[in-house]
């Protein structure tokens, strides 16, 4: 892995939460009420989490979102100034309340129902508001929290200005053949290909989108083809305790390799790399590493 002297200016839209988790002995079935043994809660949404992963990798980060008019969205705020993230393009709606995930966790497994809120309020204009710094920047990240015309906007507009574009897209929705042409890469999750793009079968997507598409699976491994083979990276970490944010980590670390001027596998592997310190902690933030952990 090389980093360079430079400092890579990074463009994050997306969604902001707080996750709610309840931990349990078992995730309820249809119908059945369980006891809880504890509650947490952490910042989160793909995001922030994003925008927070980046910046203490060293980039320097502009975050494009949405909170509603409330204490919550308050404190999102002066979590991600905190955590270096410029927070000029958050916007703030009156319409609804900030966006919140109420997760189940049980033994590494995790029911998780987001409530947008506040998320599905970011519009295009937003995103127009910072044109310049979008021109100006090396990388823009997106996420699938946010209204979908959102999305396709933006990888168009940062498309037009010659800009690497990447997308991790969580949660699973179909993607249109423009958004994905207009996309560097793509991150998603082995269990919703058919969603993405159309097509299980793995194999297929990955020989149609190259060095584009990379898919990773709960156990912290990564996919991809390279135009001439398969490869697969795998970083599974013995004490691997809290499995929420490990995509979005690795979509940091990816992004920031790539800014970086790191070949594709070596983006895949400090990807995986990042993903896997994160799970070590409770929280999608909590445990995101600092670039400093890798220059030692």
């Amino acid at each position: 892995m090389n980093f360079s002297s430079t400092q890579p200016k990074i463009i994050v839209v997306g969604s902001c939460s707080l996750d709610l988790i309840l931990y349990t002995d078992k995730i309820p079935s249809s119908n059945e009420t369980v006891m809880a043994s504890y509650c947490d809660n952490y910042f989160g949404g793909k995001g922030a989490n994003q925008a927070v992963g980046t910046a203490r990798l060293g980039a320097s980060v502009y975050f494009i979102g949405c909170v509603g008019v409330d204490p919550l969205g308050q404190q999102i705020m002066r979590n991600l100034v905190e955590e270096n993230v410029n927070v000029g393009f958050v916007t703030e709606t009156d319409q609804d309340a900030t966006g919140t995930a109420y997760v189940t966790s049980s033994a590494g497994d995790a029911a998780i129902v987001v409530v947008p809120a506040a998320n599905k309020y970011l519009k295009v204009q937003d995103v127009d508001e910072a044109d310049r710094y979008i021109n100006s920047s090396d990388l823009i990240l997106l996420q699938l929290e946010i209204p979908m015309n959102v999305v396709e906007y933006t990888a168009k507009k940062a498309k037009n200005y010659g800009k690497k574009v990447g997308l991790y897209a969580s949660p699973g929705q179909p993607l249109s053949n423009e958004v994905i042409e207009n996309l560097d890469f793509i991150i998603a999750k082995s269990t919703e290909l058919e969603i993405i793009f159309g097509e299980d079968q793995r194999e297929k997507v990955l020989k149609k989108y190259y060095n584009k598409v990379f898919i990773r699976d709960e156990t912290n491994s990564t996919i991809y083809f390279d135009g001439t083979e398969m490869k697969y990276f795998r970083n599974e970490h013995e004490s691997m305790v809290y499995k929420m944010g490990m995509g979005d980590a690795f979509t940091s670390g990816f992004a920031i390799a790539l800014c970086h001027g790191n070949s594709i596998e070596d983006c895949v592997k400090f990807g995986n790399e990042v993903s896997s310190k994160v799970s070590l902690g409770k929280g999608a933030q909590t445990a995101l590493p600092r670039l400093s952990e890798f220059l030692k």
